[in-house]
């Protein structure tokens, strides 16, 4: 089961955030065999983070809770909420698998939070800019929740437009980059 971990940062820390970096890493590297996307979601300039999306397949519900809430940057105070969701791997791959490379570009973390009738179900014709998407589901994965999307564009609105606008309850675009170890 795949699951979408969205960890966003608490106001002033991130000093302790950068205290915790090796640990994080190294929490990390647990989960590196089931790791579908990871990184830092960071402010309109990029110059500070924001909060921290991985993308991760693991056994059940109870293991991405696991997941989410032993990460020692939550259990220190770094976040101050953590958006966990069920979801589909439409485009069968990881974000090292996405043709534009790890640079070049802007890159964004679009979130169509949804209520009622499911949207944007079906990988948008013109993949060649998409990292990663696919539906935000509930536990069972019974029930849509919304869509999640990784996405190179050259400006939020262009990002923003990978969702259907009016099918949401709310969509949020955040300045994201390829997460991981330094190389």
């Amino acid at each position: 089961m795949e699951f979408l971990c969205y960890h966003r940062d608490r106001p002033d820390s991130l000093a302790l955030r950068d205290e915790l970096l090796e640990e994080h890493w190294s929490y990390m590297d647990r989960f590196a065999k089931g790791m579908i996307a990871r990184g830092p979601t960071l402010t309109g300039d990029g110059d500070a983070p924001t909060g921290s999306v991985h993308i991760v397949d693991l056994p059940d519900p109870a293991a991405a809770r696991a997941f989410a809430f032993d990460e020692p940057g939550y259990q220190a105070g770094v976040y101050r909420d953590v958006l966990l969701r069920r979801w589909s791997n439409t485009l069968g791959r990881t974000m090292w698998d996405f043709p534009g490379g790890r640079d070049g570009g802007n890159r964004y973390l679009v979130l169509g939070l949804g209520a009622g009738r499911a949207a944007d179900l079906a990988v948008p014709t013109d993949r060649a800019e998409l990292i990663a998407y696919g539906p935000l589901l509930s536990d069972d994965g019974g029930t849509w929740l919304g869509t999640a999307a990784l996405v190179r564009a050259p400006d939020p609105q262009t990002a923003r437009a990978v969702l259907t606008q009016d099918r949401y309850a709310d969509i949020e675009v955040h300045l994201w980059q390829f997460g991981g170890r330094p190389a």
